[in-house]
């Protein structure tokens, strides 16, 4: 298995890769994923987007993540402001990095990719702060949930609904830049 950093037309270019990952890892129905096809070509041109992905030796997408620079006008970012009060705004989303999306397919999960993943694009994050948000679920159970909490990152917002998904979702949130791996 191989990290890479992508540009945005790497991205663009494995498309299909990319929605194929995300749909497995995330379980939505196939309508669903063409709207994220839509979206995710769009979020390529954001402001300080960073990329990575996983391949396999034969070139095969087995994980990728990406974000960027949050910033007013962004549906992410504007539903995460509207919930926060006046001081966890500044706190959180004064120059904050937004990791959109983070995904493993499912059988080549629990072999360290995501954590690889996350590294490698906090690396490369420009911002103070890093949020992002994943389904509420079992934090014991959930390898996502244990994946943040390893990483250091705390609750911002539980239990929220963002517009259009009927599940309850956590915004978490940590400071950046991430200590070196072997910092204790």
């Amino acid at each position: 298995m191989r990290l890479v950093r992508w540009t945005p037309d790497d991205l663009v270019r494995r498309l299909d890769d990319v929605v194929a990952v995300y749909g497995e890892a995330m379980g939505y129905r196939p309508d669903l994923l063409e709207a994220r096809r839509g979206y995710i070509a769009t979020h390529v041109r954001r402001p300080g987007f960073r990329a990575v992905a996983s391949l396999t030796t034969e070139g095969h997408l087995a994980g990728f993540g990406y974000g960027y620079r949050g910033a007013t006008g962004q549906w992410w970012h504007d539903q995460v402001h509207r919930a926060l009060n006046a001081r966890d705004r500044q706190r959180w989303l004064a120059h904050p990095f937004e990791v959109v999306e983070l995904h493993v397919r499912p059988p080549a999960q629990g072999h360290g990719l995501g954590a690889r993943q996350l590294r490698a694009l906090l690396a490369v994050a420009e911002g103070d702060t890093t949020l992002l948000s994943t389904p509420e679920a079992d934090e014991e159970k959930s390898r996502a949930w244990r994946l943040y909490r390893r990483f250091g990152f705390v609750d911002v917002l539980r239990h929220f609904h963002f517009p259009g998904d009927e599940r309850p979702f956590g915004v978490l949130g940590r400071d950046l830049p991430l200590p070196p791996p072997d910092a204790p």
